[in-house]
């Protein structure tokens, strides 16, 4: 399976169909699909997505018209969770960690981590660089601080 960066959008949401499709007829799959399956399997509100190939392959699902894209956030739990095991920023582990143990759960742990990770590309984007390490692990550090339950 070619590396995500070497895929176009369509062949990005390929691999999220065809994990989906072989995770519910209980085929095998290759790690990275296994790891897309289990992203997918927790997050109900896209099943029907996905189980629409033609609509997945071309929705734009703009914020503008009030949805998530669903390939978005859940790429986004798949760095995250990549980050986490590699602890690449150093200390996101430990972030994660701590998150998990008060959230509850490892998945709202990745919830919350994922602003953080959202605005920094964000950022980035506008301003035609890279990805500013130390700031996302200054926000990631503030996850921290605040207070309250998973949202």
């Amino acid at each position: 399976m070619p590396f995500f960066h070497e895929l176009n959008r369509e062949q990005l949401r390929s691999v999220y169909v065809a994990s989906w499709r072989k995770w519910r007829a209980g085929q095998s799959l290759a790690p990275l699909e296994a790891q897309i399956a289990r992203v997918i399997a927790e997050h109900p509100e896209y099943h029907a997505v996905l189980e629409a190939p033609e609509a997945a392959l071309a929705g734009d699902f703009l914020p503008e018209t009030g949805g998530e894209n669903p390939f978005l956030h859940m790429g986004l739990h798949l760095a995250i969770r990549d980050q986490v095991s590699t602890d690449r920023p150093t200390g996101i582990a430990r972030i994660h960690d701590q998150l998990s143990k008060r959230l509850g759960s490892a998945h709202a742990a990745e919830h919350r981590m994922l602003e953080a990770l959202g605005e920094t590309l964000s950022e980035a984007g506008r301003r035609g660089t890279p990805p500013d390490e130390s700031a996302y692990f200054e926000r990631l550090e503030r996850l921290l601080t605040k207070r309250g339950r998973a949202s």
